[in-house]
């Protein structure tokens, strides 16, 4: 598709639902006893995803549009499903079911499309082994389809993480819920912690400290009302549009600020973006963002940071461009192995459009500011990558075609429709 032509973006816009919120408040409505409401709940992809697998597990989820009421069992009020559970393109869903799962008196098969069966699962299969989970990938390998069998019982765990990384955490938390004892995982650092906040919101006892987390289990949790506030990693790409685009003016409304899931808050400020925090609800970590066209300066992003903007760096990549200097990216080796190996795949397409940039082995090196051209582009089937792309057409006068446009409905359906609905209030 040819990709909308704009200059600049002005307007208010309430971006989609937090995805990792909308994924938990389903898990934790099925593994907790009585009933959990949902509003506000994502209706993307990878989210809907989620909600078949656990409907399919004999869990009862009664949906109208946005809204959810799912009547939860326990960990012990599951039904084998009656065909291989599809994880479609989501490896949040993934992970963190093989936790859920794991102590389960039945087999369960997890399978996915072409992109999710290429990426690795051992991260999370090997320490669920450890607890005595018995997990096995295809032909023995850790890549989807994914076989669970059932479990004599789990044993709790001492693991240091080897990557950062909070659907491995949040697997490994699960299954720890059910584990007779206390178990204890030591992160590299922080990523974000979702999980670990909706145990306490739905009743369970958790303990952190640091990088460090302590469980016991095994824990009853409770049904309770989840409110999902605005995804951070959607409002990315029009905070990179605002600072990026000629005299442009935008507010984000409910925005979630939960403190791990802010990194790109944190860059947008060190590169000098014109950026408020408006009406701040800190009970729900929620609130209004402004962003106005900014002069930018190039920046270092790396170490404790990275986890806090895993998901947004290839559009940061894309502001780096149209900042003053070198801006360097590293420690971010976790994106190798996303829906496609980000850092090759921004540093590549942004070329094609003319940007200065180089892959490395852990990030990126942006060279800055650069004039951006038309071409043609691919998502490779990563919905952040075919964001970003559109978020680019905002520096050029001429066309950009993007290849495979539809990957974006896997977090944000209504992507397109909102940029070019602020292309509209501007004129």
């Amino acid at each position: 598709m040819k990709l909308h032509q704009a200059k600049s973006l002005n307007g208010t816009l309430a971006v989609p639902a937090d995805k990792s919120i909308s994924h938990r408040s389903i898990m934790f409505g099925a593994i907790a006893k009585g009933e959990t409401v949902v509003t506000n709940f994502l209706e993307a992809e990878d989210c809907l995803s989620t909600l078949k697998a656990f409907q399919d597990l004999g869990v009862s989820i009664e949906r109208r549009g946005s809204s959810l009421k799912i009547q939860g069992a326990g960990f012990k009020g599951f039904s084998p499903a009656k065909e291989p559970l599809d994880m479609g393109n989501s490896g949040t869903t993934t992970r963190l079911i093989m936790g859920i799962l794991a102590n389960q008196p039945f087999q369960s098969i997890l399978i996915g499309d072409d992109s999710l069966s290429k990426r690795p699962m051992n991260r999370v299969i090997d320490p669920l082994k450890q607890m005595n989970a018995k997990l096995t990938g295809k032909n023995e390998s850790g890549y989807a389809p994914i076989t669970i069998s059932p479990s004599e019982s789990l044993q709790p765990i001492h693991y240091t993480m080897p990557v950062a990384s909070a659907q491995v955490k949040s697997a490994i938390l699960f299954a720890a819920l059910q584990a007779d004892g206390e178990s204890t995982i030591i992160e590299k650092e922080p990523s974000r912690n979702h999980t670990e906040e909706m145990i306490k919101q739905f009743g369970g006892t958790i303990e952190v400290e640091g990088k460090t987390i302590k469980i016991s289990g095994p824990q009853e949790l409770t049904g309770q009302t989840v409110t999902v506030p605005g995804d951070i990693s959607s409002a990315a790409f029009f905070l990179v549009a605002g600072a990026i685009g000629k005299d442009s003016r935008l507010v984000l409304k409910n925005v979630g600020v939960n403190p791990t899931r802010t990194g790109i808050l944190d860059v947008l400020n060190k590169m000098g973006a014109r950026l408020t925090i408006l009406n701040e609800d800190t009970h729900n970590q929620a609130a209004d963002i402004e962003i106005r066209s900014s002069k930018l300066v190039a920046t270092e992003i790396g170490g404790e940071i990275i986890p806090r903007l895993i998901d947004e760096i290839p559009v940061i990549a894309l502001l780096a461009t149209q900042a003053k200097g070198t801006t360097i990216i590293k420690n971010a080796e976790e994106l190798k192995v996303k829906e496609t190996n980000r850092i090759d795949a921004t540093a590549n397409e942004l070329r094609k459009l003319g940007a200065n940039i180089e892959p490395t082995a852990d990030g990126l090196i942006i060279y800055g500011p650069t004039k951006l051209h038309g071409g043609h582009v691919s998502s490779h089937g990563d919905h952040r990558i075919g964001m970003m792309l559109q978020i680019a057409a905002l520096l050029t006068d001429e066309t950009i075609e993007l290849e495979h446009p539809e990957a974006v409905s896997i977090s944000y359906p209504q992507f397109f429709t909102d940029f070019e609905r602020l292309i509209t209030e501007e004129d």
